[in-house]
């Protein structure tokens, strides 16, 4: 096996800022000559070099299909993608890896429970909870879902502060609601929900929870059963990990409920023209060839960041977060949208008439990535009364020097107009 370079930091340190740097090559590149601050950290993080060192080994090494094989390269792999099932079990709290599910991300982590959820347990009439600040990928499958079972979406309100109005989601609960699935933290706000009373909420009325950690997993530390959510989505490509692969934490119980969401090879026990079987868990909802070179490289993300400690990345963006915020409220203009009292690593404002696009774009020619428009959240921005905003989001490796270097850039930007 390769000697992965992962960055080893003890638990108690605090963040070398120089070292982690290091680790993730893109950052030192230019962009128009300048070089790139990069801050869309909330629609995709940089990878450091371990992890595409994993993705390197695993099709250099061990290339071949998994659970089906009998020679060494097909063993090999499989056992390198089951440990990597293990590694997200233990990172996330899981009492068994049979709870991990691997899927193409969150999205269809929502998707599938959306279709399996509603078939087996809604009749038409019945309620799904979402929230006002969701993003469409917690929508659109609940909607669809409104035309396929009948189900009817209900909506927790916020406040003007972008925090969720907690005595108005008890007002919804009632006999007709099925499932309450809400996001963690806002990608569009950083407002961090506070999930442990969502789901004492609905756990009191025997409503399960779907919780999505999209904005969540890179940036705090979870552990499912703690939380006793009932299921949990997460993205890899968020979380430092290769693009299309995520998981969907579910508990045991509930996954044996629900039925198969695909099918095809992998996710069956038996197959004849007369009837099928289906596979245990968790591979009954994983048909197909798993993408072992995805799940193993997502592994190593993962390390990754445990190798660093959630709690010191946890303290350092919020450092970050607090600088950013004190520097951009001194721009003569600047209206910061999402004022939760608890927020993560997201900044979304706007600068006096100037349009997201014409900042983002503006910005972009600095060398500076924001990322702008309505962040997949469109009735969120309905409810704040504008078409788009301009995001800055905040990594482990981002640092004081770039929150600097992007409010230049907005008061240059500003001058400008």
């Amino acid at each position: 096996m390769w000697e992965l370079q992962c960055l080893q930091i003890e638990k108690d340190s605090m963040i070398d800022i120089t070292k982690i740097r290091n680790d993730f090559p893109i950052l030192s590149r230019e962009v128009y000559g300048k070089p790139l601050v990069y801050l869309d950290n909330a629609a995709t993080t940089q990878k450091p070099k371990c992890v595409v060192d994993k993705i390197e080994q695993m099709y250099y090494t061990l290339n071949a299909n998994i659970h089906r094989g009998v020679h060494f390269l097909s063993q090999q792999a499989t056992d390198e993608h089951e440990a990597a099932r293990v590694t997200i079990q233990k990172f996330i709290g899981a009492k068994s890896s049979d709870e991990i599910v691997f899927t193409r991300g969150a999205t269809e982590s929502i998707n599938l429970i959306a279709s399996t959820y509603c078939r087996a347990f809604c009749q038409p009439g019945d309620e799904i909870i979402v929230s006002a600040m969701e993003h469409h990928s917690n929508i659109v499958p609940w909607q669809l879902q409104e035309e396929i079972s009948g189900v009817k979406l209900r909506v927790i309100p916020i406040n003007d502060a972008g925090e969720l109005l907690i005595e108005e989601f008890k007002k919804l609960i009632n006999p007709r609601t099925k499932l309450v699935s809400v996001t963690h933290i806002s990608n569009a706000l950083g407002t961090v929900n506070d999930i442990e009373e969502i789901i004492r909420i609905a756990h009191e009325n025997n409503v399960p929870v779907l919780i999505d950690a999209a904005q969540s997993v890179q940036h705090v530390a979870l552990d499912v059963q703690k939380l006793d959510c009932d299921f949990l989505v997460f993205s890899a490509h968020k979380a430092y990990g290769p693009t299309g692969i995520g998981i969907l934490y579910g508990k045991e119980e509930w996954l044996n409920k629900l039925p198969p969401y695909h099918g095809g090879g992998e996710m069956i026990a038996s197959v004849s023209f007369e009837k099928t079987t289906f596979n245990v868990l968790p591979f009954k909802f994983e048909a197909g060839t798993p993408d072992f070179v995805g799940s193993t490289s997502m592994a190593a993300a993962l390390d990754y960041i445990s190798d660093i400690g959630l709690d010191n990345i946890a303290a350092y963006e919020d450092e970050l977060l607090a600088y950013a915020t004190e520097q951009l409220l001194t721009i003569d203009g600047l209206k910061i949208y999402g004022t939760a009292a608890n927020k993560c690593s997201v900044v979304s404002f706007l600068v006096k008439d100037i349009h997201h696009y014409d900042m983002g774009m503006l910005l972009d020619k600095m060398g500076i990535a924001v990322r702008t428009g309505h962040h997949c959240t469109q009735p969120l921005m309905d409810r704040l009364k504008v078409d788009g905003t301009v995001r800055a989001s905040f990594s482990f490796y981002n640092t004081k020097e770039e929150i600097d270097q992007l409010v230049a850039g907005i008061e240059r930007v500003a001058s400008m107009f």
